[in-house]
This record gives structure tokens, C-alpha cells and sequence, in this order.
């Protein structure tokens, strides 16, 4: 691990370890408050691992942002990191501006129209955009995908939560003036569902870390029938298989990372680890619940911080199915000599 990645672990850790307690996510999910801790991940420049020091980063690697991503799902950090860590690179690769405080990405290849030079359209669920200040949006001029940056204050933001009560806002542009520039080569032109889906994979990895470790305590603590219910067969069965899905989902969540930063393809990784911590998270959160039985799912205990996560991630940037699928149809466009390469590699 490089230096600048064992500060970043050290800084995001002990941030979100001190700062992200149940008071915090309680507050967050009545009042969508954080409590100033965003502004406590800007001051300590957690925002920008992928930007150039020119630009206020601090020039890292993708690897670097994997740190940042996995700890904000292993704390469930109510907060928009990922969505800004995405749009800043973006904006800065295409040679827009790099914006200050909370940003937000929107792929508008499928619902929104460009013309002249003017964005009109709406697109659901766009991630915190109620929070943002800024979007990258990208969007199709005959045949070609584009790439901006939009002040949301020329936008209409409507209200909308996933389950875990994070902003997912619609967000409707009237023949908004925008400078749009050529996506850049080397980002594909659904680069924002597919880095969007990486950010996710690493975040449901994390939370998938941080379900299991909660479920092997209380299955030490809790006792019935005179010992601790983690003693019992069945019970040593579905904790097994829920550390199997977090070793999987962790492995490959982190991998399309190392493939960028090695100037690999990681299109076929991104949808790997998409689909499969997408799957995860499904048996995460039923093990997790099923051993924690009804106060899981009550606010005097936290498991349900990070299984409501969980269970809205899994969906967004595209679904397990959704993924499966495009794995299964890329691989048989490559014809029957690339099947097993397919499946091994």
C-alpha cells in the first residue's frame, strides 16, 4: 500500500469512526442533516483523491478513492463523497472546471435532449442533487456523447429518498445553456453508469464488512438455551456464508481499481463486481437480520443504518440482473472460442 494510501485510510477511518454515530445517522434520517461533517471531509481534502494537485487534489490513484468509497459504506457516512470523488475527476479528464463542495453525476444519454447547445429533459433519482451545487452531466448530440457542467440552480430539483433516506432527487432542465465538450477518449461513453457502478460495488463492499462484523458479536453476545447463539450449528453455518459473500464482494469491488491504475480494460470487472456485490447484499442483509432477529431492525440498534443501504445500493447504477445480463451478452458476442477465457479470466 502507498504512503498516501495509508494516510488516506488512516484519515477516512478515524474521521468517519469519531463522527458517524447513531445520534448522526438518526439526525440524518429525520432532519437529512449530517451535522457538519462534510465540511469535515473538504477540510481534510478527502474529496479530490483523483484530481491534480494543480487543481486542489492530490493526484492519487483509483485504488486511492477505493479507500475513500469502502470506508464510507463500512461507517455508512451519510454523505456524498463517491458522487463528488466522480464528478471532480470527470470534470476535471473532459477540461471543465473542477467544482467546489458537493457535486453530483447525471447520465443524461437516455432522457435528456441537446440542441444548440441547450440541455432539456428530466432524469430520475439523480443521486443528492438536492445537496449538490454541481453536476457532470452527459447527454448525445447526434450520435455523440457529450460532457458539461451543470449548476443545479438552473435545474428544478425535486424531492425523492432511497431507503436509506439519501437524496435521489429528480432533476428537470428547461433548454438550459450549457458548454458541452467531446467525452474524453479514454472514458467510455456510459463511463458515468459504469464508474458509478464501481463507486457502488465498493461502498456495498464495505457495508458488507461492517454487517458481518456487527452479526459475529451479537451472535458471541446474545445467548439462548444457556450459551451464545453463535455456538449453534445452524446459526455457525449462515455466519460462514455471509463472510464468504463479504471476502467476495471485497475482492472483486477492489478490483476494476487496480485495473485502471494499470491501464487496464476494466469495463467486464466493472460489471463483475457490480453484479456480484449487488448479490451480496441481498444475503448480508438477510443473515444479518435473520441472527439479530426483530431489534435489527429497530433504532435502538444501527444494523438497519447499514442493511437499508445496502438494500438501496444494490439497485442503483444498474442491478445484478442488469449486469449479469450484459456480462452474458458480451460474452456471447465474442463467439464460443472466448467462453471459457471469459469465465476464467
Amino acid at each position: 500500500m502507498s504512503e498516501l494510501r495509508n494516510i488516506l485510510t488512516d484519515s477516512v477511518n478515524g474521521l468517519f469512526g469519531d463522527r458517524v454515530t447513531k445520534d448522526l445517522l438518526t439526525d440524518f434520517d429525520q432532519t437529512g442533516n449530517d451535522g457538519g461533517l462534510w465540511e469535515e471531509i473538504e477540510a481534510q481534502g478527502l474529496t479530490r483523491p483523483l484530481v491534480s494537485e494543480e487543481n486542489g487534489g492530490v493526484g492519487g490513484e483509483w485504488r486511492d478513492a477505493h479507500v475513500l468509497l469502502f470506508a464510507s459504506g463500512y461507517h455508512a457516512a451519510p454523505v456524498p463523497i463517491g458522487e463528488t470523488i466522480l464528478a471532480t475527476w470527470l470534470a476535471e479528464k473532459a477540461g471543465l472546471a473542477v467544482p467546489d463542495g458537493v457535486s453530483t453525476i447525471i447520465d443524461g444519454r437516455q432522457d435528456l435532449t441537446l440542441s444548440g447547445g441547450r440541455l432539456s429533459g428530466t432524469v430520475a433519482r439523480v443521486p443528492w442533487a438536492s445537496k449538490a451545487a454541481h453536476a457532470v452531466v452527459t447527454a448525445e448530440d447526434q450520435g455523440t456523447t457529450k460532457i458539461g457542467l451543470l449548476a443545479l440552480g438552473n435545474a428544478t430539483v425535486s424531492g425523492g429518498e432511497n431507503a436509506a433516506r439519501e437524496p435521489r432527487n429528480d432533476v428537470t432542465l428547461d433548454s438550459v445553456a450549457l458548454d458541452m465538450r467531446p467525452l474524453p477518449n479514454d472514458v467510455p461513453a456510459d463511463g458515468i453508469l459504469l464508474y458509478g457502478a464501481m463507486m457502488r460495488a465498493a461502498q456495498i463492499a464495505g457495508a458488507m464488512e461492517r454487517v458481518l462484523e456487527q452479526t459475529v458479536d451479537y451472535a458471541n453476545e446474545r445467548k439462548q438455551f444457556g450459551r451464545p447463539i453463535g455456538k449453534f450449528q445452524a446459526i455457525q453455518q449462515e455466519l460462514a456464508r455471509m463472510a464468504g459473500e463479504a471476502a467476495a464482494s471485497a475482492v472483486i469491488a477492489e478490483a476494476p481499481f487496480a485495473a485502471l491504475d494499470a491501464g487496464q480494460p476494466a469495463q467486464r470487472l466493472i460489471a463483475a463486481a457490480k453484479a456480484r456485490a449487488s448479490e451480496a447484499a441481498g444475503t448480508g442483509a438477510s443473515v444479518g437480520h435473520q441472527t439479530h432477529g426483530a431489534i435489527g431492525f429497530t433504532y435502538e440498534h444501527n444494523l438497519h443504518f447499514l442493511t437499508r443501504r445496502l438494500w438501496s445500493w444494490r439497485s442503483e447504477f444498474g442491478s445484478q440482473r442488469f449486469w449479469w445480463r450484459r456480462l452474458g451478452q458480451g460474452t456471447v458476442s465474442r463467439g464460443a472460442s472466448q467462453f471459457w477465457p471469459d469465465i476464467t479470466g
